[in-house]
């Protein structure tokens, strides 16, 4: 039986890399593919980032597979106006996913690419485990015309669940990253981290790293990190920094998981509506965010491996899009890709 994947192509390049990761799926099982208006496309025809047909859809999905949202067109600081990345924080919290893991490992090929000395990059394996729906994020929200305020706020339970995924990873060490010599919410979160730790992971090694010293060792020391463990803002910053060192952020994946349901799966990158249309947006990440699907969301261990594989041969072989330094098109790089699975 085909597996029932929700697209969401949102907008800016997000079509132009929506379609060479279906061609690349289709090359590797029987799926069915149902695509809905998300984000600022969204916003355009229904007046709202996501509509409650699509978060039904997305709920009777096996994965739901993302591209971009964003762009000029929509940015407003009229707190009543739709965003598109609105969106994204209803399905996130409509599908309950509450841990987003994004995987950073330089690829040899790419070293040279990274703003780092590739002796420092060498090696370098780590996956950002981010609490995705609660923080500042979520909490409630104040604007007047002579101030505004934004609630950043976790339970206990919220804590757990994610600590437990982190721990659960299998790494020898998670640096759980909180910012605990300031905040009350960080202190929390590592009298918890700590606390799951000691019941549950004690083989496993934990250290806590205050944030502005985990961007520091990022670009110092990457490869001391195995598991970064952290909160949603500090999440979001953090990952982006990592993706910097594979050279491109148009290289990093992501998949964003709950307990039970759908998954979501997208690259870490935006909508770049500088570059849409041009047919130059380099759509590898896509690809590697379909691999997580694949493995995370439908047990297709090998077949995610293969795309993987076949990225990394793609590179091996001289494959460059702009981002990388180099010339070559989207549909060139997908042809590369699709030749090596």
């Amino acid at each position: 039986m085909a597996h029932r994947i929700v697209t969401l192509s949102g907008d800016g390049i997000g079509p132009e890399i929506m379609a060479p990761a279906l061609e690349v799926l289709n090359a590797l099982g029987d799926f069915q593919f149902e695509e809905h208006a998300f984000g600022g496309a969204s916003i355009d025809a229904h007046g709202t980032a996501l509509t409650d047909e699509t978060l039904a859809a997305c709920r009777q999905a096996d994965a739901v597979l993302l591209a971009a949202v964003g762009g000029p067109k929509w940015d407003t600081t009229d707190p009543h106006a739709p965003r598109p990345e609105q969106g994204l924080l209803g399905l996130r919290k409509g599908l309950g996913l509450y841990a987003n893991l994004r995987p950073v490992r330089p690829l040899r090929a790419l070293y040279g690419a990274s703003p780092l000395r590739p002796e420092r990059i060498e090696g370098v394996d780590l996956i950002v485990v981010r609490e995705l729906t609660g923080g500042i994020y979520f909490g409630s929200k104040t604007r007047t015309p002579d101030g505004a305020s934004d609630l950043c706020e976790y339970s206990v339970a919220e804590i757990e669940r994610i600590a437990r995924r982190a721990f659960s990873l299998g790494r020898n060490r998670v640096s759980s990253v909180d910012k605990a010599n300031v905040l009350e919410t960080s202190r929390l979160w590592r009298e918890v981290v700590t606390r799951v730790h000691a019941e549950e992971f004690s083989e496993i090694e934990l250290e806590h790293v205050l944030v502005d010293n985990a961007a520091m060792q990022l670009v110092s020391a990457p490869g001391h990190f195995g598991v970064i463990l952290t909160e949603n803002m500090f999440g979001d910053i953090l990952s982006d920094e990592a993706a910097m060192l594979t050279g491109s952020i148009g290289m990093l994946p992501s998949a964003s998981l709950g307990d039970a349901g759908p998954g979501l799966f997208e690259p870490v990158h935006g909508s770049a509506p500088d570059i849409a249309g041009r047919g130059v947006a380099n759509p590898l990440a896509m690809f590697l965010s379909a691999a997580l699907m694949l493995r995370h969301g439908l047990a297709m261990n090998a077949e995610a491996s293969a795309v993987e594989s076949a990225v990394e041969g793609a590179l091996d072989a001289g494959l460059r899009t702009p981002d990388l330094g180099g010339d070559a098109g989207t549909e060139q790089a997908t042809r590369l890709v699709l030749d090596r699975l």
